[in-house]
């Protein structure tokens, strides 16, 4: 490890909630940087403690003074638990974010830097007021500035103003877009985008819809999402309706894409009407898939053949039952993670990590040469 360069030494602090994101990250900047994993390791071992009435606290193993320390919390990892008062007690994402206050406490002002890597942003959905109600998101932003955070990753913020919260913070939102698309190529193959359109859930989601649609060259459409605002269910309106506005789809394959999937209501409604179209194949690409309420329907789709595959990253908990699912497709963002980390580490700009538009073009462009050396292969 380089002890020449002015920035402090790399450390990691990995969470309970993100073991497995965690080592995959150390391992692709060990390989990075052309070293093996030795004695020595970026990743700082740390106790998380959970008493029996609840309390918690945490305790570093190392040292941290002087160090640019990293640290990587799953905020939505629901398969953490510990036992209070006799019983296993589930941690929710208050918990785990009162875990990494905690971590930031235990470090004490001695590092150098400190970021937070939080893939999925705590309280995001409560980013602004309607009413008389809770701030949590902007409260949670300023207490980890207060708290001598100096910069904050996430991804696919839902939404990105939420930063206005903490103008003094650097605060980078990043997209999955071309770890998802690329994905999503190599699996389908180029063959899938000859008759493809990209389908937006809602207005909300319109943006990246139009996105992905621009980077393929294809189609878009939307599905306008009509709700009764005189009922609150689950702690929103319910749908009442789903109405597509685009082109036709008859034999093209749709793509639905959107930042999150809870309980999967808009998606499985609208992959359901969308068969009155007679698609061809209908995929879902999503950021995070949190199936709050199972996977269940999303079997039944499957099996009905109204779904052929959904892709999600492993930026959040996704169970082993559901990884093994023949309509669940995985993509792995640790290396990405890494190189932002690497990165930053040695104080350069990640916006070239950033800017995924030349690395989609040199994507397109190959599977282009793999067309038509197949096409030439067939004509021998």
């Amino acid at each position: 490890m380089d002890e020449s360069v002015s920035h402090g030494k790399l450390g990691i602090i990995v969470m309970d909630n993100c073991k497995e994101l965690g080592k995959r990250i150390e391992e692709h900047i060990l390989a990075m940087r052309g070293e093996s994993k030795g004695n020595e390791s970026y990743i700082l071992p740390i106790n998380q403690v959970r008493f029996s009435n609840g309390e918690g606290k945490v305790s570093l193993a190392n040292s941290v003074r002087g160090k640019d320390i990293f640290i990587v919390s799953d905020v939505g990892n629901y398969s953490c638990t510990y036992r209070m008062f006799g019983q296993d007690t589930m941690i929710g994402p208050d918990e785990h974010f009162q875990d990494i206050k905690r971590v930031l406490s235990a470090i004490g002002g001695k590092a150098n830097r400190i970021t937070v890597v939080m893939p999925l942003l705590y309280a995001s959905r409560q980013h602004r007021r309607k009413g008389r109600e809770s701030l949590d998101c902007a409260m949670a932003l300023k207490e980890l500035e207060n708290l001598g955070v100096d910069a904050i990753i996430t991804f696919d913020v839902h939404d990105p103003n939420i930063h206005n919260a903490i103008p003094n913070c650097s605060f980078e939102n990043i997209l999955p877009t071309y770890s998802i698309l690329k994905s999503f190529m190599n699996t389908e193959g180029p063959e899938t985008r000859e008759k493809l359109t990209v389908i937006s859930p809602d207005t909300g989601a319109m943006d990246r819809a139009i996105f992905y649609a621009s980077v393929l060259g294809v189609d878009v459409g939307m599905f306008y999402k009509r709700r009764d605002h005189t009922r609150i269910v689950n702690g929103k309106n319910p749908i009442v309706e789903h109405k597509y506005i685009g082109g036709s789809l008859k034999d093209y394959n749709v793509l639905i894409v959107d930042d999150m999937i809870a309980f999967g209501e808009s998606v499985v409604d609208i992959i359901s009407k969308i068969q009155r179209y007679k698609v061809k194949h209908t995929y879902v690409a999503t950021t995070f898939a949190f199936f709050t309420e199972g996977v269940a329907k999303f079997d039944k789709l499957y099996k009905e053949g109204k779904l052929t595959k959904l892709y999600s990253t492993n930026l959040s908990y996704i169970p082993e039952e559901i990884k093994s699912r023949p309509w669940f497709v995985e993509v792995d963002l640790s290396k990405f993670i890494a190189k932002v980390i690497n990165t930053l580490s040695h104080d350069e700009s990640i916006s070239p990590l950033l800017d995924a538009t030349a690395r989609f073009k040199r994507l397109l462009k190959a599977q282009e040469k793999e067309k038509e050396k197949a096409a030439q292969k067939d004509t021998e």
